[in-house]
């Protein structure tokens, strides 16, 4: 992996192994209803369900609830602090959630009672540990001499946690360990903990159970157990599935070799092979091919043991490939990555799989994947080779204010072509817009993923390399409205917006200038000092009647207090510290809610995330 750091004074340049992984699928999902606590074995008191939940960002462990449904609730107190089980057993099994901190709150989920991901409070810090969150905790041994005595802890690779009362995401892959005769032949593994749409953990072995856990010892299958004893937390939107089911099969497989170049797939019957033989694996090594231009046919049988819906993924890097399963055409030939699904009773099937290698310059790559009902994606052909020959990815440090321009591509297929990317040391970063005076995105952790601009050729474009916070399709921020329900312009017709780029202050960070309207605007984002978000003061010279900025979008935004908002269903506080003698106002348009304020001779506000 390669890292750039960018600032006055230096550009650093250093590399890592790139891991690979088979990604993770969830097949037959089960999502745990909230309407009630029959999920959970007994639940103590201390666990309710609640239509909505707050949360406060000065009080400590301080909750406030709605009666209802379909929210889990964790309220302890000094003589209730149950941890809470799940019904269900498990072995290797996805979770994904949605949860919520109180300030200065503590929580991890163990999966099968014993191996704990860290829930916390960890808003601001730029340096994370084990114990936060998403953090895979430490085990204990009282044995150890003082200081050593916790150990095998695995810190999240950045930290990307959002403020408390703010809803957070995260998805945990989970390998239960291996047993033969009662022994165990393997560890249990995190596969992947994901937190807020970033990758934080990987392929890490659990040498055995962390602290805290109901139980010192490793078994196939266990429930899974969420830490009822430490502070608020809330949870919403939890899938679970169980990959439990017995794995297909394929055995008495015969490779079949054709020398030439086949674009399409061939008809059998007019071509001859060179080489038939017995083979214990399919692969796209294979001694007697030549270095290039031959197609690889693989027969054979699978069998399936559960009925219903399969997945199957092939990448045929350097060429094409298909798949059928009895005659059936699941994947037609297709040119490096396809995918077919279908439906199989429990039974024996044939399979034929060919991968036609004709592209002189890659080195041949065959991969199948495949999933099922209650059966984790998994690689069918030779685990050795790679699926494709990864770039080595080209991350982008900011040690300081830092600002890179690039293409920056947005959700729906946005692209903003004149995208000022901004970073800081408090890894808390934005992109601006400069052919609307917009923020489009803000993020938290690391900085920029240049790959797709600086790799080879490249397009031109870079990605956020953290927990990104969007803000909806570009567009002017500042408009002339002749009442507040007006229509907000989406193009420059009579606002005679013209773009001055922008000027440094005197720590380095830009202020973007532009006119619309005649006026001139000034545009300064700062970073806080704590790292918990950034302000933003907008200053129109001369002052102009009738102008709004519209400075939050989103599914809902909810006045908490005189001027302080939760905007997009909590993803974001807003608070607005100076605007024009008109109150702000929360309209909605097309279904999304705006949050326009009338400027006056200027506006400031504050985003904390």
């Amino acid at each position: 992996m390669t890292f750039v750091s960018i600032n006055k004074k230096a550009i650093v340049l250093f590399s890592s192994l790139l891991l690979f992984f088979a990604g993770n699928s969830l097949p037959a999902q089960e999502k745990v209803s909230f309407s009630d606590l029959s999920f959970f074995k007994n639940p103590g008191r201390n666990w309710s369900n609640a239509s909505d939940v707050k949360s406060s960002l000065t009080a400590k462990n301080l909750f406030f609830i709605n009666g209802g449904t379909g929210i889990l609730v964790n309220q302890p107190t000094d003589n209730l602090r149950e941890n809470l089980f799940t019904q269900l057993a498990h072995g290797d099994l996805d979770i994904e959630l949605d949860f919520m901190m109180a300030k200065g709150s503590n929580c991890g989920i163990y999966l099968q009672s014993r191996y704990e991901v860290q829930l916390l409070d960890s808003w601001g810090i730029l340096h994370p540990q084990s114990g936060d969150n998403g953090g895979i905790y430490e085990r204990w041994d009282e044995s150890r001499p003082e200081g050593q005595k916790g150990y095998d802890g695995h810190a999240p690779r950045q930290n990307v946690s959002r403020a408390p009362g703010l809803w957070q995401h995260l998805k945990i892959s989970f390998q239960a360990p291996r047993f033969e005769a009662g022994k165990k032949t393997m560890n249990a593994k995190m596969l992947r903990v994901e937190l807020n749409g970033v990758l934080i953990q990987e392929n890490v072995d659990l040498s055995g159970p962390t602290r805290a856990s109901s139980a010192n010892d490793e078994v196939p299958e266990a429930p899974i157990m969420i830490q009822g004893d430490h502070g608020p937390v809330a949870f919403r939107n939890m899938v679970v599935s169980n990959f439990n089911k017995q794995k297909p099969e394929i055995h008495n497989l015969e490779t079949i070799l054709y020398p030439g170049k086949f674009v399409v797939k061939p008809d059998y019957e007019k071509i001859k092979p060179t080489v038939k033989q017995q083979s214990s694996i399919i692969s796209s090594s294979f001694s007697a091919a030549p270095a290039n231009e031959y197609l690889l046919r693989y027969k054979g049988k699978i069998i399936v043991a559960e009925a219903g819906l399969y997945h199957f993924y092939l990448n045929t890097f350097g060429g094409g490939g298909a798949l059928s399963v009895n005659g059936i055409e699941v994947i037609p030939f297709t040119n490096w990555n396809s995918k077919g699904d279908i439906s199989l009773k429990p039974g024996e099937y044939n399979i034929d799989l060919c991968y036609s290698k004709y592209v002189d310059w890659a080195k041949p790559s065959l991969v199948v994947d495949m999933e099922g009902p209650g059966i984790r994606r998994f690689t069918l052909s030779d685990t050795k080779i790679p699926s494709i020959e990864e770039a080595d990815p080209i991350e982008v440090k900011a040690n300081g204010n830092t600002i890179l321009r690039s293409f920056m591509d947005l959700p729906a297929g946005r692209r903003v072509v004149h995208a000022v990317n901004v970073g800081s040391a408090g890894n808390v970063h934005y992109t601006y817009d400069l052919d609307n005076g917009m923020i489009v995105q803000l993020w938290r952790g690391d900085f920029l993923d240049a790959t797709p601009m600086w790799h080879e050729r490249g397009d031109g474009s870079s990605r956020p390399a953290g927990a990104v916070l969007y803000f909806g399709a570009p567009a002017f921020t500042l408009n002339k409205l002749s009442i507040p329900d007006a229509l907000w312009m989406s193009d420059t017709t009579g606002a005679a917006f013209r773009v001055k780029g922008y000027t440094l202050d005197e720590m380095d960070r830009p202020v973007f200038n532009y006119i619309i309207y005649g006026k001139k605007v000034t545009d300064a984002i700062k970073v806080l000092g704590d790292n918990t978000g950034i302000q933003r003061e907008l200053k129109i010279e001369p002052g102009l009647d009738l102008l709004y900025a519209r400075i939050a979008t989103g599914k809902s935004i909810e006045e908490i207090s005189p001027g302080n908002y939760l905007v997009d269903d909590k993803s974001y506080y807003l608070k607005i510290e100076q605007a024009g003698s008109q109150k702000p106002v929360i309209r909605e348009k097309d279904g999304i809610k705006e949050l326009i304020v009338p400027v006056g001779n200027g506006v400031r506000y504050t985003i904390l995330f």
